[in-house]
């Protein structure tokens, strides 16, 4: 099984239901594709429903798991800082991507944008350390209750 041409169906679906844009993602362990996704952006009026996202979540609800260690991302193309630290929270290690960045602005879209955003740390948004002693408060508090770390 060709696992992009899935993530390429997952896409297809999406612009074909005006759901969002062209980007379409499927997540495989051991063999088996255990999420899909596309980007549902229009149709959920949620600018997170990005195709990673998506099958993120989906493989997350299949496999009752929090955590896709093991798991590779095969997505119609590369994935924006936000997909990338969903990947990252879900402990994917491997991602194979079909349109570059370039492609993607290419067609409208403003990726490189929130890239340079977060390499300058300024542009269209700004950071700013705000009520750090409240916020330690809180994390201390959470520290105390020993919760499950993931």
């Amino acid at each position: 099984m060709n696992y992009m041409d899935e993530a390429l169906k997952e896409a297809y679906e999406g612009i074909n239901n005006n759901h969002g844009g062209p980007f379409g993602s499927v997540i495989v362990k051991d063999g088996k594709i255990v999420g899909r996704g596309h980007n549902q952006v229009l149709s959920k009026h949620d600018p997170t429903c990005h195709g990673e996202m998506e099958a993120i979540r989906d493989a997350c609800k299949n496999l009752k798991s929090h955590d896709l260690s093991g798991c590779e991302l095969y997505t119609t193309a590369e994935p924006c800082p936000m997909c990338l630290g969903g990947i990252l929270w879900a402990n994917i290690r491997k991602v194979f991507y079909g349109c570059r960045i370039s492609d993607t602005d290419k067609i409208g879209f403003r990726d490189d944008k929130f890239y340079k955003n977060f390499e300058s740390k300024g542009g269209e948004c700004t950071t700013e350390e705000f009520e750090r002693e409240k916020c330690l408060t809180l994390f201390d508090d959470y520290t105390k209750l020993n919760a499950q770390r993931y």
